[in-house]
């Protein structure tokens, strides 16, 4: 357990953080399990409209570092190729 104030105040903040940053871990998975949804579903046009949105989603996220930008871009071009494949 923290010693001083300063240490108390910070675990406070940290703990705080660190559910701000899960609950937006958690939107970017629902993020891109609605792509991969509409890609399983078949349906190009819904898929194309949930991919627009999802793609502000991962990009506001990885803006705000909780993932690297690399890892952003890796999920974007995996689930633009899922969404040019469909037939």
């Amino acid at each position: 357990m923290a010693n001083t104030a300063q240490a108390r105040k910070r675990a406070r903040q940290n703990d705080k953080q660190r559910a701000h940053n899960a609950a937006l871990r958690s939107t970017l998975r629902t993020a891109i399990k609605k792509v991969q949804k509409a890609v399983v579903a078949g349906d190009k046009g819904a898929a194309q409209a949930v991919f627009a949105t999802s793609m502000s989603v991962i990009d506001s996220i990885a803006d705000k570092r909780i993932i690297h930008k690399n890892k952003a871009s890796r999920h974007k071009s995996r689930l633009s190729a899922a969404v040019k494949a469909m037939a």
